[in-house]
């Protein structure tokens, strides 16, 4: 099954299904992108843009040998980084011309849209640091967990990690005195990790790292996989790739690697084996961070945008981006209490005529303003 949530415009674009949807509009397909978007609103305007891309270049392949395909991908490749310009090309029909601008076009949403992460080249390779390589030579303690059910384990200084089925966890003998405390997983686990602000929090994962001084997060990275996921329910966390430039293992994982990516809550960021690429995104379903809060949060008459941004931002510590002088005159009425963050989302923009799309795992507000 395709993961089209961590889709960006140019994998749309791109991709068959949705081609063929917007091709040939039969009944399976309609029904299965109309309840895919029911059930994922932040990408309507994403699915928009895809389809008004398609629609206006046309859909066909061209029938260039695979090799020529590839060739002129890298050129156009070369020549926008280096010129921000679409090359010459000269394709050998009009259907083809139309595909190759296709193919440009693409690339460029793609540079622009996506955080894409050189990983490795021919001079800087690192060895990756699988589980199964690491746990001989550092002698590690290991919970291996062989039950159908999560087990919950107390770390040396008092994390806990809950450890799914047919997952395990290692570290060393000295965790309690070392300068880091350097956890390594194959498999999926939950860390609700101690605050110690002095001695970072690690988790190696096979290709990445997550890094926390303190908080709760959940990793999934069994090595048969084609993808690794990084969620975070509380605090912050940095996630890092394992073949970063350098040569120690002590070094990856530090700031200056690969700049690293911010992790808040309900924050999810997937890295692509296949691709070697980060895509931060936010979960389907965001859960409150401040159970807490007062009755009277979420429940408006005549409330300023900026509040109601505010507070909903708050509950979810979720990041709520829009131009508040265009929205300044903006008011809500609504009772928001029982609903979840994307039906919140919906029924304010509704309200003060706006649109939403969550863009590099944050929500970003577009309106024209209230009278």
């Amino acid at each position: 099954m395709k993961e089209f949530r961590l889709f960006d415009i140019s994998d749309f674009v791109m991709d068959e299904d949705f081609i063929r949807w917007v091709n040939k509009r039969e009944k399976a397909d309609n029904d299965f992108w109309n309840n895919w978007l029911r059930q994922h609103p932040d990408k309507n305007m994403v699915i928009a843009e895809a389809k008004r891309i398609l629609e206006s270049i046309g859909t066909e392949k061209s029938t260039l040998p695979e090799q020529d395909i590839q060739a002129e991908i890298d050129r156009l490749l070369f020549t926008i980084k280096e010129q921000s310009a679409f090359p010459s090309i000269t394709p050998k029909s009009t259907t083809s011309r139309k595909w190759w601008y296709a193919v440009a076009a693409t690339i460029m949403l793609a540079l622009a849209g996506t955080a894409v992460f050189v990983l490795h080249n021919g001079r800087n390779y690192v060895k990756r640091y699988t589980y199964e390589t690491i746990t001989p030579s550092k002698g590690l303690i290991e919970n291996v967990n062989t039950s159908d059910k999560t087990v919950t384990v107390k770390l040396p200084d008092g994390s806990t990690v809950n450890i799914a089925p047919h997952s395990r966890i290692g570290y060393t003998n000295n965790f309690d005195s070392a300068e880091t405390r350097d956890i390594y997983l194959s498999g999926e686990a939950f860390f609700t990790v101690t605050k110690n602000p002095s001695r970072p929090f690690r988790v190696f994962a096979n290709e990445i790292v997550t890094k926390v001084l303190g908080t709760s997060f959940r990793v999934l990275s069994f090595e048969q996989d084609t993808v690794i996921q990084v969620t975070v329910r509380t605090g912050k966390v940095s996630v890092y790739s394992q073949t970063a430039a350098g040569t120690d293992i002590k070094e990856i994982a530090q700031p200056n690697h690969l700049g690293g990516i911010i992790l808040t809550p309900n924050q999810e960021v997937v890295y692509q084996k296949d691709k070697e690429k980060f895509q931060k995104v936010l979960l389907d379903n965001p859960l409150r961070i401040r159970p807490e809060a007062p009755e009277q949060t979420l429940l408006y008459e005549d409330a300023s945008i900026e509040k109601v941004f505010r507070e909903i931002s708050d509950n979810y510590g979720i990041n709520i981006v829009y131009d508040n002088d265009i929205l300044k005159k903006c008011t809500v009425t609504a009772d928001l209490r029982n609903e979840p963050f994307y039906s919140q989302l919906m029924l304010v923009c509704k309200a003060i005529g706006a649109n939403f799309e969550i863009i590099d795992g944050q929500v970003v507000i577009q309106s024209n303003g209230c009278e």
